[in-house]
């Protein structure tokens, strides 16, 4: 599963790399979601595909030993991962819809040209 998994992050990196690189604001915009996605794939990859117990300890509960404790600092560094990329992507959105309203074009050579 891990194989697979990391594959696919390999596939992400490549086709956000891909976009990133294209001169078009739209493709840089879906370029950078890929790549969030992707880092946050290889964050939770990175943790384990273990099935642990949650690590909550119940009242009056019986204790499971720290071995069988699966790490919640991956899932936790993803989900601020998510956050954060969202807000950034939102703010990329705001200004390419800006740019291409004013240069009335999604080509980044335009900006460069002055025109």
């Amino acid at each position: 599963m891990a194989l697979v998994t990391s594959v696919f992050v390999g596939l992400l990196f490549f086709g956000a790399t891909y976009l990133i690189l294209a001169r078009s604001f739209i493709r840089l915009i879906l370029g950078l979601s890929l790549l969030s996605n992707a880092v946050n794939l290889l964050i939770f990859t990175a943790g384990g595909f273990q099935r642990f117990s949650p690590p909550l300890v119940s009242v009056g509960g019986s204790n499971v030993a720290i071995e069988r404790i699966s790490d919640p600092l991956p899932q936790a560094l993803v989900l601020t991962a998510i956050v954060i990329s969202f807000g950034i992507l939102s703010f990329a959105l705001a200004l390419t819809y800006r740019v291409i309203k004013v240069t009335r074009s999604d080509n980044m050579n335009t900006l460069s040209e002055g025109s």
